[in-house]
């Protein structure tokens, strides 16, 4: 990471390699954004109008009702409302997926959040639509929250060292394979309770986060199509260096001998520099050649000594 915790919150964005602060950021200003959606519909007079917009942004169990909402199903993972609900649900992101960064890099912990959250929602909805339990509310039940992917991350963490402490208020010192299993028997215990589809999304990215890392130690990565679009996305995103740089262009002679008269008065160029700082001489080549082919023709280092120069 780069800095301290709220640094690196705010600068989220700004970084690379920086997943978990990313998906911090992006639950944290989701939040706040449908809280002042929320106020300014409510005193409009308008809040059945906020009700059928968080709708499209939850996951339904009902397939019928997925199917023109599609997106939710990874919308619904970045939602919450309720304060405590977004605070505990970060901070249990944050503490573990601190260590599974650690273990596994910035590109898994975002793998084993998004599977986690996916494996939570298929697990949601396919018990409400096999299970005579939930017949009755199967049209009306959606979910919210990060928890899924959470789960996720704190069983994958647990796999992945075990033994591991965790210093609670009250208990002390806590190896956190303890702590996921207790959460983990939480979840199911609630499973048939009021909550029942958020604890079946708790048990589908639990079971995602194990599974997870025990393939990953056999050299299977569950993760990589997600990993590949995240790629993409940030190629696609990649901002150019913006470069300041005037072209000379090239003189021409008409006699030999104007060239000879010039280039005699002429002060003495500065040869390649060899320090790291380009010369006038060394851009206008580059500026020849990106005239030529283009700034893509460029190599690395080509592209290092234009931005280099554009700074003076």
């Amino acid at each position: 990471m780069y800095g301290g915790f709220w640094d690196n919150l705010r600068n989220a964005f700004r970084h690379s390699n920086n997943s978990l602060y990313k998906i911090l950021a992006i639950n944290i200003l989701v939040f706040f954004v449908m809280v002042v959606i929320r106020v300014f519909f409510t005193f409009s007079g308008a809040g059945n109008l906020y009700e059928s917009f968080r709708g499209f942004l939850m996951m339904p169990a009902d397939l019928s009702v997925y199917i023109v909402q599609p997106w939710s199903i990874l919308t619904y993972m970045f939602f919450h409302e309720g304060l405590f609900h977004i605070l505990f649900n970060m901070l249990f992101l944050y503490w573990f997926g601190l260590l599974v960064d650690q273990y596994l890099g910035s590109r898994k912990l975002a793998n084993l959040y998004i599977l986690g959250g996916l494996a939570g929602a298929v697990l949601y909805v396919l018990m409400y639509n096999i299970s005579p339990h939930f017949s009755e509310v199967l049209p009306f039940a959606k979910m919210l929250g990060a928890s899924a992917g959470v789960y996720a991350v704190v069983v994958g963490a647990a796999t992945l060292a075990p033994n591991t402490t965790f210093q609670l208020l009250l208990l002390g010192p806590v190896k956190i394979k303890y702590i996921a299993i207790f959460y983990v028997v939480i979840a199911f215990v609630n499973s048939a309770g009021s909550n029942a589809g958020g604890e079946l999304a708790h048990l589908g990215g639990a079971a995602m986060g194990y599974f997870y890392v025990t393939q990953l130690r056999k050299g299977k990565d569950w993760g990589r199509a997600i990993q590949a679009i995240g790629i993409f996305f940030e190629k696609l995103l990649e901002k150019k260096p913006k470069v300041r740089v005037s072209y000379r262009r090239k003189k021409t002679y008409s006699t030999t001998e104007n060239y000879k008269s010039e280039k005699a008065n002429a002060k003495p160029t500065s040869s390649p520099s060899t320090s790291g700082a380009p010369s006038q001489e060394e851009i206008d080549l580059i500026l020849d050649k990106i005239a030529e082919k283009g700034y893509d023709g460029l190599s690395k280092e080509e592209k290092r000594k234009l931005f280099e120069f554009s700074k003076k």
